[in-house]
């Protein structure tokens, strides 16, 4: 078994990923990645292992997407637009 995972967070839409980190327990990322793609947005999550064949994060390459700094702050913010508007769409009615 792997004592660490890389955080890969790809959006989906604009063909774009960042690999954000590395824990010993994915489980939060694993959630927050669900919360995002059930309010919506078009993400994915990966949770490869850290391992010879990628020691480090500017190994990992994914084909077809492009790597962009800041992906993940980008899409927090996003979500937490629309989760805000969802909270205001509800005090309307």
């Amino acid at each position: 078994m792997y004592s660490k995972h890389w955080l890969v967070i790809r959006d989906d839409a604009k063909r774009t990923f960042e690999v954000y980190g590395q824990v010993a327990n994915e489980n939060a990322f694993t959630n927050k990645v669900y919360a995002m793609q059930k309010a919506g947005m078009s993400i994915s999550g990966m949770t490869p292992p850290v391992t010879g064949k990628a020691p480090s994060k500017e190994s990992i390459r994914i084909s077809g997407y492009t790597y962009e700094e800041g992906l993940y702050e980008r899409l927090e913010r996003e979500y937490m637009r629309i989760r805000m508007k969802f909270i205001d769409d509800l005090e309307l009615d």
